[in-house]
């Protein structure tokens, strides 16, 4: 790594300032990082400084430093000659909109952002803070990985940060922005934490590089094509959030944060809702397609149903046949999870099935109610998902809403089918209210299907067919492709109009505000990972 050496103040040249000189001249020589060259460089990639992201995160004027003046203790590889006060990192808490945080955020003018055992100790002490107080974690990374030239020492660092995310998992949110490169070891500690935000074309995140990638594969790849925010956003799902540049992508941070509690003790916050309004919505009333096989966009039910302009959507270009995020209804914080029936009908495969019960974890985590949108026919079939284990993820999503205790709804837009019926949040798993709309089909299958395996022979033995055919398939349709038979049994607890449902939401959540749900004692349970 090539290293710009800092002219060092001459000792008597310090002993003739005051105090007070002194101070200025020690914040003022951290607060410029790596230098002013390597600042200039930083710009000139399109990226901000450390600094310049806290400033643009934080309320103004709250941003509150530790560690300032922390430095490496390294002597090896010449590093005794080359001090920056702050190590890379800088540390400290602030508030957004009005809210405490923690922030750190990695310096790449100092070292490239490599992370030493103090720069380790910075991030540590304030992950502390952050359990310890209650408060989110947020993460601004920016990092060529460990600094080699402290061998273990940085390896060590590393492993402590992991061992806080995890303690810190499911009591604080945590954040990763991920600026800039994130490669090797230092993949895993976002890896851990609850969202990952990327942005497009100037930061990526691998374990391994593209070198080392050609060199045992023989494969030519770019880092961006390896592991860029596009790569990540929408083949494996690393990332939660990709956004053009770093200001969008703090403004994502932010907007997040707005739907979140503090800590796992603490509540979403509610914003003011006038409860005389009409929330009567008769665009959902012609919104299904008379043809069952006719998809539509389950984001129009959702932007229906909630308030307006509040939806904010995760992971939306991974698994796109599922759609979930976060949104308001009657002024109260939801998470959203809803079938898409223009994806792949709708289906539930292995990527939707860990994406949503990822996404489902996290709001049972942090006291945030669900809303499920259901229209599913099924598991999505074939060698591909069977050989990749669709058996033991989609049972992912079965154990997140099976042991999620947040208040839970289902809505029953249309096809509710086979176990997946099961899966998305029944009664029978533990919903609190389960409604459905006039158009709800929920069987095992689908009526063609089922008829041909019902009635198999005497289809084989009729004159007609194909016409016997038709008449067994209508037959099945009006018992059980409909709403009232899972209604009859108390599995569905009541059937809707469509433009009624966002009016019955509001109530069935503001009924549920309170709702206490105990779980057998045990350590933790063992998810099919």
């Amino acid at each position: 790594m090539q290293t710009e050496t800092r002219p060092e103040v001459p000792v008597h040249a310090l002993s003739k300032l005051s105090k007070t000189d002194l101070l200025a001249q020690k914040n003022a020589e951290a607060e410029l990082g790596g230098g002013q060259k390597r600042i200039d460089a930083q710009h000139a990639k399109g990226k901000l400084t450390a600094r310049e992201r806290i400033a643009l995160l934080v309320d103004e004027g709250s941003f509150e430093e530790i560690g300032k003046f922390v430095m490496h203790r390294t002597r090896d590889f010449g590093l005794d000659k080359e001090h920056y006060l702050g190590d890379g990192v800088v540390t400290g808490y602030g508030t957004v909109d009005g809210r405490l945080v923690y922030v750190f955020a990695q310096d790449f003018t100092v070292f490239g952002g490599a992370l030493s055992e103090t720069h380790a100790e910075k991030i540590c002490k304030l992950m502390d803070l952050a359990l310890q107080n209650g408060a989110p974690l947020i993460g601004l990374n920016d990092s060529g990985g460990a600094r080699i030239q402290e061998g273990v020492l940085s390896l060590a660092g590393y492993a402590d940060i992991f061992y806080r995310n995890t303690l810190a998992s499911g009591v604080i949110p945590q954040l990763s922005a991920i600026m800039g490169p994130c490669a090797g070891g230092a993949v895993y500690s976002p890896a851990i934490t609850d969202f990952i935000f990327m942005v497009e074309n100037t930061s990526y995140m691998f374990v391994t590089g593209p070198n080392v990638v050609k060199t045992v594969t023989h494969e030519n790849v770019t880092a961006e094509e390896l592991g860029g925010a596009s790569t990540h956003s929408t083949k494996s799902g690393v990332t939660h959030f990709a956004s053009a540049n770093e200001l969008a992508c703090i403004q994502d941070i932010k907007q997040l944060l707005s739907y979140i509690p503090q800590n796992c003790e603490d509540e979403p916050f509610r914003l003011p809702y006038d409860t005389t309004r009409n929330e009567s919505r008769p665009a959902l009333n012609q919104i299904i397609p008379e043809n069952p096989n006719q998809p539509y966009d389950m984001r129009e039910v959702i932007d229906e149903l909630v308030d307006e302009g509040t939806f904010f959507e995760v992971h939306k270009n991974f698994a796109e046949n599922i759609v979930v995020g976060f949104a308001r209804i009657g002024g109260r914080s939801i998470g959203v999870v809803g079938n898409q029936p223009a994806v792949l009908a709708g289906v539930l495969d292995i990527n939707a099935s860990v994406k949503a019960a990822r996404f489902v974890r996290f709001c049972d985590c942090f006291n945030v109610p669900l809303l499920v949108l259901e229209d599913v026919p099924g598991f999505l079939p074939g060698t591909d998902q069977e050989w990749n284990g669709i058996i033991t993820n989609g049972a992912k999503l079965l154990f997140a809403f099976c042991e999620a205790t947040v208040p839970r709804v289902t809505v029953i837009t249309r096809k509710a089918y086979g176990g997946a019926y099961d899966v998305m949040n029944s009664k029978h798993i533990g919903a609190d209210l389960n409604y459905a709309w006039p158009s709800a089909e929920i069987a095992v299958m689908g009526a063609s299907g089922a008829a041909e395996i019902i009635f198999k022979r005497e289809i084989a033995e009729a004159e007609d067919p194909q016409a016997k055919l038709q008449e067994k398939v209508q037959e099945y349709t009006e018992k059980f492709a409909n709403p009232y038979r899972a209604a009859n049994r108390g599995y569905i607890d009541e059937v809707i109009m469509p433009d009624q449902t966002r009016h019955k939401l509001i109530r069935a959540f503001g009924m549920l505000e309170n709702k206490v749900a105990t779980m057998p004692k045990k350590k933790h349970g063992n998810i099919p990972l």
